[in-house]
């Protein structure tokens, strides 16, 4: 294939609740949406899932535009390629950026497996045709509202539940939920909110039978993890340490995990999640997906992507209505009793609802 035109848009979407983390709150979600076309006329969609700020990377929505446009853009337009892997390779000089990278980079995936008349879950080698699937809950301003979500998050059939801790919302908040749900697939998200000084508060979570402890500490390591790990039962579950399949062998090496979070985004594309993946199944580490409140192309392709074997652990892809009034896909993706279906529709299975596109557009320019 060789890329020809690309078309970026600015799009903005309105969230049904706020979202609050350990790290902020967020009202809505304003995203990159890239339209890729291949000298032929295929069409392949990708999402960028950075932030309006560096919250979560140093990744920001208009860093990510400034590194398309200036880098990435540049190096793939009227490039001969065979294979959507060959795309991380032509990338490999940029460092980092790996959200930018991801996004378009999962666009070429959408032409090739277009090309190829396969899903994209196929492509990818996927083998499931249907995803199990969790929800994450933000931290709510009482535990008794926490506790109304999870009841209706459970009664739609969610497989798992994980709720966000910090300092001073954590040993109580995870009591009260596990005296209202003794057997429910329970887990708890730090977002890097403590360190090895809380060693005594995040040994306490060890009592309440958790799935796992999800990044607990610093965002870029993986040494203390390590030593955290070997003081706690709950297994610990590396997410925003792991932006490569470097750093998962680093970390799996060390013992710093028990489980893993692949983000398309967070790891720089479909290809580097397929290899992730690979080795952790090789090396007996169950991995899960992880969600950026995406939109639904970014939404379709973690769909894609969990369809892989060892995706054994709900993800975070919760269904379009979950987050959004309207998606930006038709089908939108929908939960049927704690299950996503996989498409097997060729590409990435839904179709760009434009009418909707471009009502949330911001702004739009077109690249050849």
């Amino acid at each position: 294939m060789r890329i020809e035109e690309i078309t970026i848009r600015h799009l903005k979407m309105a969230m049904k609740a706020p979202f609050k983390t350990s790290f902020g709150t967020i009202h809505e979600k304003e995203l990159l949406l890239l339209e890729v076309k291949d000298v032929a006329g295929t069409i392949g969609w990708g999402e960028t899932v950075a932030f309006v700020a560096p919250w979560y990377t140093e990744e920001t929505l208009k860093t990510s535009w400034h590194m398309l446009e200036d880098f990435l853009m540049p190096t793939l337009l009227h490039k001969e390629i065979a294979h959507p892997d060959e795309v991380s390779k032509l990338f490999a000089p940029i460092r980092r950026n790996c959200m930018a990278k991801a996004s378009i980079e999962g666009a070429v995936w959408d032409i090739y497996a277009q090309q190829t008349n396969q899903s994209l879950a196929q492509a990818l080698g996927g083998n499931k045709n249907l995803i199990e699937v969790g929800v994450s809950v933000g931290i709510q301003p009482s535990v008794g509202k926490l506790i109304e979500l999870i009841k209706s998050y459970v009664q739609m059939g969610y497989k798992r539940v994980k709720v966000k801790i910090k300092p001073g919302y954590d040993i109580e908040v995870i009591r009260a939920i596990r005296t209202e749900f003794r057997d429910l697939p329970l887990m708890a998200d730090a977002n890097s909110a403590y360190t090895l000084g809380d060693i005594d508060i995040l040994q306490q979570l060890d009592a309440f039978d958790l799935l796992m402890i999800e990044q607990p500490l610093a965002a870029d390591d993986i040494v203390d993890h390590a030593k955290l790990q070997k003081q706690l039962k709950t297994p610990i579950c590396l997410d925003e340490s792991i932006t490569s399949l470097e750093d998962a062998r680093k970390a799996i090496e060390l013992g710093s995990c028990g489980v893993i979070n692949v983000k398309i985004g967070r790891v720089g594309g479909l290809t580097e999640a397929r290899n992730i993946h690979d080795y952790c199944r090789e090396k007996g580490i169950p991995v899960w997906c992880g969600g950026m409140l995406e939109a639904g192309i970014g939404r379709a392709h973690n769909v894609a992507l969990t369809s892989l074997a060892n995706f054994v652990l709900p993800g975070d892809t919760a269904g379009s209505d979950h987050y959004w009034y309207e998606d930006i896909i038709q089908p939108e993706v929908i939960v049927e009793d704690g299950f996503i279906r996989v498409p097997q529709a060729i590409g990435i299975g839904y179709t760009p609802n434009i009418d909707v596109i471009e009502k949330l557009t911001i702004t739009k320019k077109v690249y050849k």
